[in-house]
């Protein structure tokens, strides 16, 4: 097969690099590392020999994400430490942490299998060193923090939450797929034993029909019929 793809990269005057790919062999169920592959006379490294990062995730001899919690704990205590001793003030501190390591830290948290747990490690982390940076009080709760409907607001984000609400996203595009290889693997999103990404979209799913039974009520000061309210029965691309 590999002398296949060879030939047509040939014909259309293009060519393998063995050094930027990797091959991996399999047999009952066990890595043989005695087999090797080779394309354009040249040999393929092994990922045992050299394991490879594609976006954002190591693939290495092991198939397993054991050992990405802790990576991903250590490039949030250097994310830390190097925000932490740049000359910018607290409050320019708390922006790169907010828009540039957090966005980095949720894409292996959310492409590797990764438990709460480990989330939750990294958002104590966080929290002491955002603390510090505003000059609040150590004591101040996590709601306090970052509550959206507080009488103080502050645009700040929590990576546990951003965490659980993309592993929900992410199974609910699982579940309302339209491709039939999906529905017919219906892969399964494993997060520990703590948080149950399922039970938690189950949960949410059950409070939006019954908010649509009890039907738009009247808050503050607000008349009835002022606001408009989306029912879960009449959106799209949900999972009948």
């Amino acid at each position: 097969m590999l002398e296949l793809l060879d030939l047509l990269m040939a014909c259309c005057r293009m060519k393998f690099k063995p050094k930027k790919s990797r091959s991996l062999s399999v047999r009952k169920g066990k890595i043989d590392a005695t087999t090797t592959f080779t394309v354009a006379n040249q040999q393929i490294p092994t990922n045992s020999q050299e394991p490879a990062k594609i976006l954002g995730r190591w693939h290495d001899s092991s198939m397993k994400d054991t050992k990405r919690g802790l990576e991903t704990v250590e490039l949030a205590t250097e994310g830390l430490l190097a925000t932490n001793k740049c000359g910018l003030q607290g409050k320019l501190k708390v922006w790169c942490l907010q828009f540039m390591l957090i966005s980095k830290l949720l894409w292996p948290l959310l492409v590797c299998e990764i438990c709460s747990t480990t989330v939750e490690a990294i958002k104590a982390k966080i929290n002491k060193v955002t603390r510090r940076w505003l000059g609040v009080p150590p004591g101040l709760t996590d709601v306090t923090m970052y509550c959206r409907k507080a009488k103080l607001r502050r645009p700040l984000k929590s990576i546990l939450e951003e965490y659980k609400c993309g592993t929900a996203r992410l199974l609910s595009m699982l579940e309302d797929s339209e491709d039939p290889v999906v529905k017919t693997v219906q892969p399964t999103i494993k997060k520990g034993r703590k948080w149950k990404v399922v039970k938690a979209v189950d949960e949410a799913k059950e409070c939006l029909k019954i908010k649509e039974v009890i039907g738009q009520t009247q808050t503050d000061r607000k008349g009835l019929g002022s606001s408009t309210a989306k029912w879960w029965s009449k959106q799209k691309g949900k999972r009948n």
